[in-house]
């Protein structure tokens, strides 16, 4: 039984990248990890069409935690976690403490010019200490 790592921020397009990874824990008898990153001084990194805005760390958790609860109450074994770092360095941490199977991220910004910046599906895709599903989210 394997875990599968997916990150979320609370955008449509993490709703999609979990929702595949739920499908594929289920279809496997493996287990969910949702994690969700903030930034020291309280801040959780929320990655929308319009940009990085800023929450609470309470707001993350719960986004994480509603996430997984709804995992949860369809019977998949799902935890959830809130970690301090940058999206992809949380995805990637997490994974290699969790001996993670899977890591699923959705391909938003994953064109153009974000892609040389940075995206975080584009980090996690170069660096994972795992196999990586890229979900097509736009």
């Amino acid at each position: 039984m394997g875990v599968y790592v997916v990150g979320t921020d609370g955008s449509e397009t993490a709703e999609v990248a979990a929702a595949r990874a739920a499908e594929l824990a289920r279809a496997t008898g493996g287990r969910l990890h949702v994690v969700c990153a903030y930034q020291r001084g309280g801040t959780v990194i929320r990655a929308g069409a319009e940009g990085y805005t800023e929450s609470s760390l309470s707001t993350a958790a719960e986004i994480a935690e509603q996430l997984a609860a709804r995992f949860r109450s369809s019977g998949l074994e799902t935890t959830s976690a809130v970690v301090e770092g940058k999206p992809a360095d949380v995805l990637l941490d997490v994974a290699r403490d969790l001996d993670a199977e899977l890591i699923v991220v959705g391909n938003r910004r994953m064109q153009g010019l974000s892609r040389v910046l940075g995206a975080i599906a584009n980090e996690v895709v170069h660096r994972a200490p795992c196999d990586v599903l890229l979900v097509k989210t736009t």
